[in-house]
């Protein structure tokens, strides 16, 4: 009795749903390709928007950092980094996420449209 009541336990922990985690700072591709070397930081700013990391040490340098765990299958990750020199961008390095890219679902996860409504 002892053992089904264990065994229970462990399944019903298997089920729990896992929350989807996005933080960071949205930048697709299309957006990334946009930023040429001698933008100012205004530019890049009003391209991009604030950036997520600003190193204090290291203030010419701005990361835009992306992260998106979804669920139990894994994680997506998009980094661009920014270095400026006298105001002005010097060094582009990593990329964006690709446009239109969202996490992959299985079948069962597909969006259904809802029923019409009665009285409409």
């Amino acid at each position: 009795m002892r053992f089904i009541a264990i065994l229970i336990l462990f399944l019903a922990a298997a089920c729990v749903h896992r929350i989807d985690i996005q933080q960071g700072n949205y930048v697709t591709q299309d957006l990334a390709d946009k930023v040429k070397v001698g933008m100012t930081k205004n530019e890049v700013k009003a391209l991009l928007g604030t950036p997520l990391l600003v190193d204090a040490f290291h203030s010419n340098r701005w990361d835009y950092y992306f992260s998106n765990v979804v669920g139990r299958r894994g994680e997506e990750r998009a980094v661009l980094s920014l270095v400026f020199e006298n105001e002005k961008l010097v060094s582009v390095t990593g990329g964006g996420r690709p446009p239109g890219a969202s996490p992959a679902r299985s079948p069962s996860e597909t969006p259904r449209p809802l029923p019409p409504t009665a009285g409409k």
